[in-house]
This record gives C-alpha cells, sequence and structure tokens, in this order.
C-alpha cells in the first residue's frame, strides 16, 4: 500500500501538465476609464495581466469631439491608414495564450490605435477575444473587421459589448475561456 501510494505522489506533477492554465492578457484602450473599469474587472476574473493600450500623445476632450471633423479622433477614423504610435511596446504578448482586447466603439468599429497595436506584434497562434463599450454601436463590426484583418492563424472569439457593467463581464470572461 505504501508503494502504491508512492507511485501516486510521483505521478501527480505530471497528471496536472495537462490541465495548465492558459496565460492571459488583458489589452485595453480607454479615454474616458469605461472600458478601464471593464478591462480591470476582466483580468482580476480571470487571473490575467493588464495592459493598457496607450497612445503616445494623450487624447483630449477636443480630440475627442466626434462632432468635429477636424478632432484627432475624427481625422484618424477618416483614415483607414492611421496608426497612431504606442507610448510603449512592452505588452510581451509573446508570453500569453489568450489576449482580450477592449476600446470603446468609434464610428461603429475599434479606434486606429488598436490596429497600431495589433501591428506591432506577433499574434500568430494566439486567441483574441474583443470587448467594448459603446454609447450606440454594436461590436459585430469590430469582429468582422478583426477577423479580415488579423485573423490568419490567429483564432479571433466572439466578442461582447460590456455596457452592462463589470459582474456580467466577469461572468462571460470566465464563460468564453472554458
Amino acid at each position: 500500500m505504501k508503494r502504491l501510494i508512492m507511485i501516486l505522489m510521483c505521478a501527480i506533477p505530471f497528471l496536472s501538465l495537462g490541465a495548465q492554465e492558459k496565460k492571459v492578457l488583458v489589452a485595453y484602450f480607454s479615454c474616458t476609464g469605461n472600458t478601464e473599469s471593464i478591462a480591470k474587472a476582466i483580468a482580476t476574473e480571470v487571473k490575467g495581466d493588464l495592459y493598457r493600450i496607450a497612445p503616445q500623445k494623450a487624447y483630449t476632450d477636443a480630440d475627442l469631439d466626434w462632432r468635429n471633423k477636424q478632432s484627432r479622433s475624427s481625422v484618424e477614423m477618416g483614415d483607414e491608414s492611421s496608426r497612431p504610435p504606442l507610448a510603449d511596446k512592452k505588452a510581451a504578448v509573446e508570453n500569453y495564450d489568450v489576449i482580450f482586447i477592449g476600446f470603446p466603439i468609434w464610428w461603429n468599429t475599434y479606434p486606429r490605435i488598436v490596429n497600431t497595436f495589433l501591428e506591432s506584434y506577433n499574434f500568430k497562434g494566439k486567441t483574441i477575444i474583443p470587448f467594448a463599450t459603446s454609447g450606440s454601436s454594436s461590436i459585430a463590426n469590430s469582429e468582422k473587421m478583426l477577423r479580415e484583418h488579423y485573423g490568419n492563424g490567429v483564432t479571433v472569439k466572439s466578442g461582447r459589448l460590456c455596457n452592462d457593467g463589470a459582474d456580467a463581464s466577469k461572468k462571460w470572461a470566465q464563460e468564453i475561456l472554458k
């Protein structure tokens, strides 16, 4: 009996190798704090690391005035090739299996700085899970664009519009990781 117990005790570390948890990164872009609060809740719930996608030059209220066609955000969103520079490139995406990417919806899609982030790293073999906040738009177009532009060798799961608060978003994040 002692011998059987010893054998089982030696085997336990090997049994857990197949059930290793996936490493999760929650990367987010937020100007007003709405997306940030959801990102923090998701990161806590899934035990993921948090990374803020920050522009080299912070957006001001005037930059975010969508009614002004000359505002920074309007000009960026009007130019599909716009890639606002990042404040840093320290996300270490290569260390993660799953990357939640959060953003506010701008002009029915994700802000151009999300393109900058996605084009700054190699996501091949990774799973991307988008989540967003919005005053009126859905996340459907953002999901479609992510799959079209970045889906080669990358799994893009269905995302979620997280306007119903942190608790519902945490529950969703746990479910989608299963």
